[in-house]
């Protein structure tokens, strides 16, 4: 248990970040599953639209500070290059 003032107070501002980002943390892992897996059914029409979801989701966490830019672009880019190999094939 955290013994200073400010230690107390850092558990309670972590606690509260911790609320605020994991919807947004969640919401980017549950969207980048469900275009892994129309992508591996090969449901391209729908991968589609489920990668497109992806991105936006993966933008608005690196945007509200939940990922780093870096994190959500390197995601975004082995989904797409996902995405683009099912195409090709």
């Amino acid at each position: 248990m955290a013994n200073t003032k400010s230690a107390i107070k850092m558990i309670r501002v972590a606690q509260r970040r911790r609320q605020y980002n994991k919807p947004l943390r969640s919401a980017a892992k549950t969207y980048i599953d469900k275009a892994e897996k129309l992508i591996a059914a090969g449901n391209l029409e729908e991968a589609h639209l489920a990668v497109n979801q992806a991105v936006s989701a993966l933008d608005l966490a690196a945007e509200r500070g939940v990922l780093h830019q870096n994190n959500a672009a390197r995601r975004k880019s082995r989904l797409m290059h996902r995405f683009n190999q099912a195409i090709k094939t």
